[in-house]
């Protein structure tokens, strides 16, 4: 188990980071543990843990307590345990794009938008201007070499990596699969490809990578300007949607707006990362659920003087911005330190100045 202790006003909080739910909360100077626990640490542990000895230093992963039996600071670039799940999740998700670019997007005539999109387009105009059609892995990778800048320089690179892998992944499937249509419906095909398309780039997101193109560039605009940007990566994909329909006809052009609204939306529901939310907690431990909202979210808050209505007694109201996706284990956190707190969730729709986002790898 992970503790991570840390001093704070007059309470020092020991977090478990992979059970949020478990959480100790000592007074500075005493022995004493408050609030809901599942098991407390030994007790001869405790003076060492308050002394400092388990925080975790700068450039190094802790995985152990020194006061609860061993562990020690390594430096470590891949977890053994979580990327091989990572790249098996990734790999699914570039079968599954392939077989939805053979089986619906090519069988609609349509065009997805993005890197993939403009790939088929291009092939469609070389096909039809030179009767000869270039492979779909050559136009992709040109296509995606500026994105993969812009990834290695500005979002991570083991990041950029799992990206690749997905990207080279597709692409050679997608020339190597037999094409198989399921259904010859255009709107069948808008409708349910889209879904799988958003499901894919998801996967993906959820996993810490991107399938490449324009999700390099929604990631960039996000963490540089701190707002959604997959609305305008739409905006883009339209553009290129709008060429489609003047050089080969509108109904397949309006067809792929559908296919990429669709796998527009299935990313919002599904991918919260850059979505935020607004937090007002009323209180009578602002304290400690401020604490508890540090450490989860890496979040700042502000402490609001407040009246009660009802009983017109004074009450405190903590106000924090999290990201969407983490709000439900800040949420239940809060629940345990103070079980009486009223929390009211917003959504935000843009956050202007420094907003902590946890860096790519």
């Amino acid at each position: 188990m992970q503790l991570w202790p840390k001093k704070r006003g007059n309470f020092v909080t020991f977090l478990c980071r992979k059970k949020p739910e478990t959480l100790w909360l000592v007074p500075a100077g005493r022995s004493i543990i408050a609030g809901m626990m599942r098991a407390a640490p030994p007790a001869a542990a405790l003076p060492a843990m308050l002394r400092g000895r388990c925080a975790p230093r700068a450039g190094g992963v802790r995985t152990g307590c020194p006061a609860t039996g061993g562990g020690q600071i390594f430096r470590m670039k891949f977890n053994r345990k979580k990327d091989p799940l990572r790249l098996a999740a990734i790999c699914f998700a570039a079968v599954l794009m392939a077989i939805n670019i053979k089986s619906f997007v090519r069988t609609g005539g349509l065009y997805p938008g993005g890197a993939n999109g403009l790939t088929l387009l291009l092939q469609r105009i070389f096909q039809m201007a030179f009767d000869f059609e270039i492979p779909f892995t050559l136009v992709n990778l040109l296509l995606n070499a500026f994105p993969v800048y812009l990834g290695f320089r500005y979002i991570g690179k083991k990041f950029t990596l799992l990206s690749l892998v997905m990207i080279m992944l597709t692409n050679v499937l997608t020339d190597a699969l037999p094409a198989f249509p399921i259904t010859y419906d255009t709107l069948l095909i808008s409708i349910f490809g889209g879904l799988i398309n958003g499901f894919c780039i998801s996967l993906c997101l959820a996993m810490n990578a991107t399938s490449g193109g324009t999700d390099f560039i929604a990631i960039y605009l996000s963490e540089k300007k701190g707002i959604d940007a997959w609305n305008m990566v739409l905006g883009l994909n339209v553009v290129i949607l709008v060429a489609a329909g003047l050089l080969f006809g509108w109904d397949k052009a309006l067809y792929s707006i559908i296919f990429q609204f669709t796998s527009t939306q299935v990313l919002h529901m599904t991918y919260k990362r850059y979505q935020q939310q607004t937090l007002f907690v009323v209180t009578n431990r602002p304290d400690m659920v401020a604490e508890v909202i540090s450490h989860l979210s890496h979040h700042g808050a502000t402490v609001i003087d407040a009246q009660g209505s009802y009983e017109h007694q004074n009450r405190k109201i903590v106000y924090s911005v999290v990201s969407s996706e983490e709000s439900k284990a800040v949420i239940h956190a809060v629940k345990v330190a103070d079980p009486h707190a009223f929390v009211n969730v917003v959504k935000t729709q843009q956050v202007a100045g420094r907003f902590y986002q946890k860096p790519n790898e």
